[in-house]
C-alpha cells in the first residue's frame, strides 16, 4: 500500500487505510475465497519418465540439501496444451528457491531437453544468488545427460524426487498454480508469437511476484489431539527475505533495493494485463480458425460421401440392368 501511495496510484481515507492495515491475511483470504473458487480450474499432467539416468541421479535427501540457505531450487514444467495434448505446444519452466521463495518463469518451445536446458541456464542468470542445487521430477526433459554433465561441471547438486510423489516438489508445484496458471490460464499456446508474449509477460511477473507478493513459510507442524497445528513465520516478499541474508553481498542488496524503489507495481499490473489480453485475442482467433477449417472439412466430407453414394447407386443400377 505505501508503494502504491508513493506513485499516487491510490488515495485512501485515513480511517479506511487504518482498517485495511489492521486486517489479517486470514481475513483477506476468507473475504476473497468465493472469487478465487470461481476461477479455479484443473489441468493435466504430461510428464514422461526419463529412465536412463535415474540410477545415477540421486533422490533428494536432507543430508545433500541445505534448505536453510538460498540457492537450492525446485524446477518443473507447466504444459499449455489447452486441453488437447496432440502436437507440440509451449511449456513454462518454473524455478523456485526453497529458502526465499524467489521464483522465475520462462516459456520454452516444447518439452525437448535442448529447450529446457537453455531455459535453466537463463534462469540461473536471473536469481540474485548462486544456484547450489536443482531438484526435478523424473521426466526425461530433466533426467538427461546434458543437464547432468552441466551440473557436475558447475558443482551444482542435481537430485530428483521420488516417483509418483508430487509432494516432493511441493514448492514449485504451488508456484505452478499461484504464479503461472493464475497469470496465463489454461489456454493452448503453440506459436512463436505467443512464446514471445509469454516471456515478455514473465519478465514483468518476476518483478511483481518477487518484489511485491509476500509469502509465509511453514516453521513447524505439531499434532494436537486429532488436529495438526501449523506455525508460520511473518509474511515477507522474496526480495525482503534476500535482504535479510548475511551471506548475500551488500552490492547485490543495493542493486535490488535501487530497482525496487523504481518499480510501480500498479504500472506492472497494467503492462501484464495488456499482454494477457493479447494472448486471449490470439487464442480466440486460433479457435475461430479451427472452427472454420473444421466446417470446411465437414462440408468436403459431406460432398465426398454424397458422390460416393451416387457412384454406388449407379454401379448397382448398371449391374441390375445387365
Amino acid at each position: 500500500m505505501p508503494v502504491l501511495e508513493k506513485f499516487r496510484e491510490i488515495i485512501i481515507d485515513p480511517a479506511i487505510r487504518k482498517k485495511i492495515l489492521e486486517m489479517s491475511a486470514a481475513t483477506i483470504d476468507r473475504l476473497l475465497k468465493g472469487e478465487r473458487e470461481k476461477w479455479q480450474v484443473r489441468g493435466k499432467s504430461t510428464t514422461k519418465p526419463g529412465m536412463l539416468l535415474k540410477s545415477q541421479i540421486k533422490i533428494r535427501t536432507f543430508s545433500e540439501w541445505d534448505e536453510n540457505k538460498p540457492g537450492f531450487i525446485e524446477v518443473d514444467l507447466v504444459g499449455h496444451d489447452g486441453g488437447y495434448i496432440d502436437g507440440f505446444y509451449i511449456q513454462t519452466l518454473t524455478a523456485t528457491d526453497i529458502f526465499t521463495g524467489w521464483t522465475e518463469t520462462e516459456a520454452v518451445k516444447n518439452k525437448a531437453r535442448i529447450w529446457v536446458f537453455e531455459g535453466l541456464k537463463n534462469h540461473r542468470s536471473r536469481f540474485p544468488f548462486p544456484i547450489l542445487g536443482i531438484d526435478s521430477d523424473n521426466g526425461g526433459e530433466f533426467i538427461n545427460h546434458p543437464l547432468h554433465e552441466y551440473c557436475l561441471a558447475e558443482s551444482i547438486t542435481f537430485t530428483r524426487s521420488r516417483s509418483y510423489r508430487k509432494n516432493d516438489n511441493c514448492y514449485v508445484e504451488q508456484k505452478n498454480y499461484s504464479v503461472v496458471r493464475k497469470m496465463v490460464g489454461y489456454r493452448r499456446y503453440d506459436t512463436e508469437e505467443e512464446q514471445e508474449i509469454l516471456n515478455r509477460l514473465y519478465r514483468f511477473l518476476s518483478f511483481y511476484t518477487n518484489y511485491f507478493q509476500p509469502l509465509r513459510k511453514l516453521i513447524k507442524k505439531e499434532r494436537v489431539g486429532t488436529k495438526v497445528k501449523k506455525t508460520y513465520d511473518a509474511p515477507r516478499t522474496p526480495y525482503r527475505r534476500v535482504l535479510e541474508i548475511p551471506e548475500i553481498p551488500e552490492r547485490t542488496k543495493e542493486t535490488l533495493t535501487r530497482l525496487y524503489n523504481q518499480i510501480n507495481p500498479a504500472q506492472l499490473k497494467r503492462e501484464m494485463e495488456k499482454l494477457q489480453n493479447r494472448l486471449i485475442d490470439i487464442s480466440v482467433g486460433k479457435k475461430r480458425l479451427r472452427r472454420e477449417q473444421n466446417g470446411v472439412q465437414k462440408q468436403e466430407d459431406f460432398v465426398y460421401n454424397l458422390s460416393e453414394a451416387a457412384e454406388s447407386i449407379l454401379r448397382i443400377d448398371s449391374y441390375v440392368r445387365h
